[in-house]
């Protein structure tokens, strides 16, 4: 009898390890530095953090959960969810609620370095890879009188979900011309989908939302309100952009994208797919292969997942490249 206890307390931990709370089996984690075999050995669950659901995080979250369960033969069981995105995608990263997290690459910075919402706390956070840049997309109703940022002091402005990566270049965007967020416009906190409803009402005069291209909500928008709303040009703002943060670069948004009579000058900033430091290595360069083999797929998701490329995935400074990955893009 003492024989059969000891080997139902020794079955009982293993599967309070395995599956987790809840009887989930969750991704593991605590990295112990092992050599790298790249195969997931047990049953895995994975839920990934996109953003708002008619952004493009949603759409290739998406993809990607169903590429992951596809090339594992469901050992990795990827789902994905609608997010606030960036900010609140690495917080809940960081408290285990997400395995994997899309992020602007500037939100991703403050992270590990413990700046703006993150309070000087150093999120332990790691880079599965950069991924395709984010435009800043910045649309004004014909009708508001807007022809500079400057010009939205006192106006309705959508700048995003709370703790959203949009929220955070909208702010910077607005400091960048001499606008105080919080004092100087009306700001609207809305998800894509309700800021896209609002300009189209008229109840709100203008908008931000940063994401790739195409982006099925501003789509929707061009297509339904026409020449009621067009692009309001923010590429003045990047040098005082640049002073908080180097990965702002200069862009331009393709006439063709959503069907403009111009081109469209602004700011990009790259996006990162992001996971806790210590993710497992294996599950990691799984995470990893799986981004790249599976591209063409993703690019039928969102043709934004074109910008994805082995040649700067790499390119995640300051945050780190997790070693799983690494060991993914080297062979």
């Amino acid at each position: 009898m003492r024989r059969v206890a000891i080997v139902f307390a020794i079955a009982t931990v293993t599967t309070g390890l395995l599956t987790g709370c809840g009887g989930r089996r969750d991704a593991p984690h605590h990295d112990s530095g092992a050599p790298i075999s790249c195969e997931v050995k047990q049953e895995t669950r994975v839920g990934i953090a996109t953003g708002n659901a008619t952004g493009v995080y949603f759409a290739l979250g998406n993809a990607y959960a169903d590429q992951i369960s596809q090339a594992t033969g469901g050992k990795v069981k990827a789902t994905a969810a609608e997010t606030g995105a960036s900010v609140q995608n690495i917080q809940q990263l960081v408290a285990g609620t997400y395995q994997v997290a899309f992020s602007l690459a500037d939100t991703a910075a403050d992270a590990v370095t413990g700046a703006a919402s993150f309070d000087g706390k150093k999120q332990p956070v790691q880079a599965l890879a950069r991924l395709y840049s984010n435009y800043t997309q910045v649309v004004v109703r014909a009708d508001a009188g807007i022809n500079s940022v400057a010009d939205l002091r006192g106006k309705r402005v959508s700048t995003g979900s709370p703790k959203s990566g949009t929220e955070v270049i909208a702010q910077r965007v607005l400091q960048a011309a001499g606008l105080n967020p919080d004092s100087d416009i009306s700001a609207q906190r809305l998800d894509l989908t309700k800021t896209v409803d609002g300009m189209k009402d008229g109840s709100i005069d203008a908008m931000f939302f940063s994401g790739g291209l195409p982006t099925p909500g501003i789509t929707d928008l061009f297509t339904s309100a026409r020449d009621k709303v067009r692009f309001l040009d923010i590429s003045p703002q990047l040098a005082g952009m640049r002073s908080v943060s180097p990965v702002y670069e200069a862009g331009t948004i393709p006439a063709a994208t959503y069907g403009l009579p111009a081109d469209a000058k602004t700011i990009v900033v790259p996006n990162v797919l992001l996971v806790r430091d210590d993710l497992d290595a294996d599950l990691a360069c799984v995470l990893a292969k799986t981004l790249f083999d599976r591209k063409t797929q993703l690019e039928q998701a969102n043709s934004a997942a074109k910008g994805i490329s082995r040649d700067n995935a790499r390119n995640t400074d300051p945050v780190t490249l997790h070693r799983g990955a690494d060991h993914a893009l080297m062979n």
